[in-house]
């Protein structure tokens, strides 16, 4: 008995020491107070971790980008009343708002059951994980792939191929990925992929590699593409921001200062407009401050 209760005293101290290198055990998700999550590696295990603080913003505040709001937001309303819909990849120049769509849809129909799961390109490994623990709830869940793009043989790459459409295991039909990227097949194009392109008579046959690149593309159900905007379109863009943060019009000097802000940064993105709306507000909230203080 004396031996057996060492043994047992000793394996508990071991435990102990065990216990220092496992992830704390982590609460279930907060479904229903929570609209934003995020999928985290801790050790060995994958869980799904709520976002306390997720970015709010409105669908009317998004201008610039009509059609495209149109066409996601349609999709996404199909998917929240439980008909089909598709993936979506969205596709094109920086600072367009392609994330500020999908987190403006999320607001937009969280009241219906929508959740959004953030999901980094080091995890997308896990998709299958991921997808499993959530098959079986009620909401509807956005997957969010932000900004990706892949070198051959990522193994990210093959993985979220086989999610969109490959698997053996259906995708839950509670479930949409909606990814964003600055290029439309993701993965580098490089010349030597042309070299093994064979003519048949008229007919150009792409190399196997190039055809590699472009499937993955091709499992989206919608593609969306984003352009860069024009003067007029960065300027409509900073008046909506200013009326945002409380200005109402855009004078003649502001005008000229917002196209000063986009040469110096070489963009008239939505993003640029955005900051630079920011910046005016606050300077000018300031600045009445003082006055009002004097």
């Amino acid at each position: 008995m004396d031996e057996l209760r060492r043994l047992c005293d000793r394996a508990d101290k071991l435990l102990e020491r065990l216990d220092k290198f496992l992830p704390p055990e982590q609460p279930d998700p907060d479904w229903q107070n929570t609209l934003a999550f995020r999928w985290r590696r801790l050790g060995n295990v994958g869980v799904i971790q709520s976002i306390t603080h997720p970015h709010h913003i409105e669908l009317d505040a998004l201008s610039g980008i009509e059609d495209q709001k149109q066409r996601i937001d349609q999709n996404t309303r199909q998917f929240v009343q439980g008909f089909s819909a598709n993936n979506v990849l969205l596709t094109g120049a920086r600072g367009t708002g392609k994330s500020s769509l999908i987190k403006a849809l999320l607001n937009e129909y969280a009241s219906d059951g929508l959740r959004l799961i953030e999901v980094e390109k080091c995890h997308l490994v896990d998709l299958h994980d991921i997808v499993e623990k959530i098959a079986l709830r009620p909401e509807r869940f956005i997957l969010f792939c932000d900004d990706l793009s892949f070198e051959t043989g990522d193994p990210g790459y093959k993985a979220l191929k086989v999610v969109l459409d490959g698997s053996v295991a259906t995708v839950s039909d509670n479930v949409l990925i909606y990814a964003t990227s600055n290029r439309r097949h993701m993965v580098p194009e490089y010349m030597r992929d042309n070299l093994d392109t064979r003519h048949i008579g008229e007919e150009v046959h792409p190399s196997e590699a190039i055809e590699e690149k472009i499937s993955l593309s091709e499992r989206f159900g919608l593609w969306v593409s984003f352009y860069p905007f024009d003067q007029n379109q960065y300027l409509q863009i900073v008046c909506n921001w200013l009326r945002y943060f409380g200005i109402k019009e855009m004078t003649t000097a502001t005008r000229t200062e917002a196209l000063q802000w986009a040469l110096e940064r070489g963009s008239r993105s939505g993003r640029v407009a955005w900051q630079f709306a920011r910046d005016f507000a606050g300077r000018q909230k300031s600045m009445d401050g003082i006055c009002s203080n004097e």
